[in-house]
């Protein structure tokens, strides 16, 4: 999933960003709310976590404008506004979930994950392409009912391409889904995960349904 966390603070950013792409998620890491304003008109994200206390203005500003949107992305709050009061604002501004600071990651990491499990109101639950059945609330996978173990980058790979199912999915639109903007390793790494999702879903006489598209991407279909 892609996440963006929106913190002033230079050392906690990098401590959040780095613990959640440990979980498998690809982070985007702004410090101002006009940064923040940017990467949410380029990208889509499926999470911002978001300070409220910002340089140059009110994280609850974002928030508002984020619920406003057609799809609006999750949204939780990490601040240092512990009244009761603030709380309620954020939560009336369209805050998911609200959590203080000073905090523990493996809670800050259950909320996150919490989160990303509620199914949008207008899709199934459950994404299935052929015989292969994706359940995001469960971060699992079978085909022929059988579980399929896949790594947390390998899920989200093979999440993205069934939620486009029947389109071709370039390997840049991959790579900023699932990894984030700042990623600057190996370059066949979309097509070295792919390889890994197919050789695992692959059974005898019945290959992956996962096309390549030469010289363009992917596409997986019924």
């Amino acid at each position: 999933m892609r996440v963006l966390v929106v913190e002033d603070d230079i050392s906690l950013g990098g401590v959040v960003q780095r613990g959640l792409g440990e979980d498998g998620h690809a982070v985007d890491l702004e410090r101002t709310l006009a940064g923040a304003r940017r990467a949410v008109a380029i990208n889509a994200y499926h999470l911002v976590v978001l300070d409220l206390g910002l340089p140059d203005g009110d994280g609850l500003a974002l928030c508002r404008e984020l619920h406003e949107n057609e799809r609006p992305p999750r949204v939780l709050v990490l601040t240092a506004r512990d009244a009761t009061g603030d709380k309620v604002l954020g939560l009336d501004a369209g805050a998911d979930d609200y959590l203080t600071k000073p905090f523990d990651f493996a809670e800050l990491g259950a909320r996150v994950r919490a989160l990303l499990r509620r199914p949008d109101d207008a899709r199934s639950p459950l994404l299935r392409v052929g015989d292969i059945e994706l359940d995001p609330a469960a971060h699992a996978v079978r085909r022929r009912g059988v579980m399929v173990p896949l790594t947390a980058r390998e899920f989200a790979m093979l999440h993205f391409l069934i939620d486009r199912k029947g389109q071709v999915v370039t390997r840049t639109e991959l790579l900023e889904a699932v990894w984030d903007s700042n990623y600057d390793g190996l370059s066949n790494v979309v097509d070295v995960h792919v390889a890994n999702v197919r050789r695992k879903l692959d059974l005898p006489g019945n290959p992956a349904p996962i096309e390549t598209v030469r010289g363009v991407g992917y596409r997986i279909e019924d």
